[in-house]
């Protein structure tokens, strides 16, 4: 029996696809003043270039630090994003714990190494003030069918996160990238939501940013709909991060809708839906002032 068997899910292709027409062809409609600022409070602004340094991230970091006073109409990013020896820099040179810092870890983008090796870096990147991890699915377990080896992975960066969290009194948020883009098949995807739920993931989150197919809306269709029969099933809402490839305000409106259309209102917030991104910010700004902004 497969996993998504278990929650009575199945992918219907066709009606995906109906649906996923519906929502491109009211996104105009519901592409607000008011939206783009929800989609922008959402986000966890990423900075994950060969080239950063110390001094790039924290030039990112005022800039967030900054961006209140400069835009007193919009929320705050929910988080940024870097590679995990940078998680001292965000957390000390950040003006507003209501910004989180997040990063990549356990052997990101690729997740192909040991297993020690992975927990090591999780556990350095949460005593560094980590508030959120995003791990890779070993995909060089799941995509040979070896869904136990993969979800163990998973089990224990969730346990290293959660002792090393209790051992610094703070609560530390695991998100686990599946990488769709190289799983094909809407089944595999499905596959790899519920195993990354069932152990332990606080969010499932769609892609790297790293391979030539990331965020797609069938795939953040698939994965919704997974969310919802888990939390069916299990009475925990776990939370849907888009990344990758969203490059435009209207892409952020069509995720957005996605989200509502399958899980309601109750996931339309930071604590249960992001965006991981690096140039929505100011494709968001550029549509309410009417006008190409680069803020960041």
């Amino acid at each position: 029996m497969s996993i998504s068997s278990k929650y009575g899910y199945t992918p219907d292709k066709e009606a995906i696809a109906r649906s996923l027409d519906l929502i491109a062809g009211g996104l105009e409609e519901i592409a607000t003043e008011e939206l783009y600022k929800k989609c922008f409070g959402i986000m966890d602004q990423t900075t994950l270039a060969n080239d950063d340094t110390p001094e790039s991230v924290k030039a990112l970091v005022n800039k967030v630090n900054a961006f209140a006073k400069d835009y007193p109409q919009w929320p705050l990013p929910a988080s940024i994003c870097v590679y995990p020896n940078f998680a001292s820099v965000v957390a000390s040179q950040r003006a507003s714990k209501e910004v989180h810092v997040t990063t990549v870890a356990g052997c990101f983008p690729t997740s192909q190494s040991f297993l020690p090796v992975k927990l090591q870096e999780i556990e350095l990147a949460v005593r560094g003030g980590a508030d959120e991890i995003d791990i890779v699915l070993a995909l060089n377990s799941f995509l040979t069918g070896d869904y136990e080896t993969a979800g163990a992975e998973i089990k224990a960066s969730r346990e290293c996160i959660d002792k090393v969290a209790k051992e610094l009194g703070r609560p530390v948020c695991l998100k686990v990238i599946l990488e769709t883009g190289l799983l094909v098949t809407p089944e595999l995807i499905a596959d790899a939501s519920f195993l990354a739920m069932e152990n332990g993931a606080d969010f499932i989150k769609t892609s790297t940013g790293k391979v030539k197919v990331n965020a797609t809306p069938q795939a953040a269709y698939v994965m919704c709909e997974c969310i919802k029969k888990f939390y069916e099933a299990t009475g925990k809402k776990v939370g849907f991060k888009a990344a990758g490839g969203i490059a435009s305000a209207l892409d952020a409106v069509c995720y957005w809708s996605i989200v509502r259309t399958i899980l309601g209102p109750e996931w339309m917030n930071k604590t249960l839906f992001r965006f991981g991104v690096s140039s929505l910010a100011n494709k968001l700004l550029s549509a309410v002032e009417q006008k190409t902004v680069a803020y960041f």
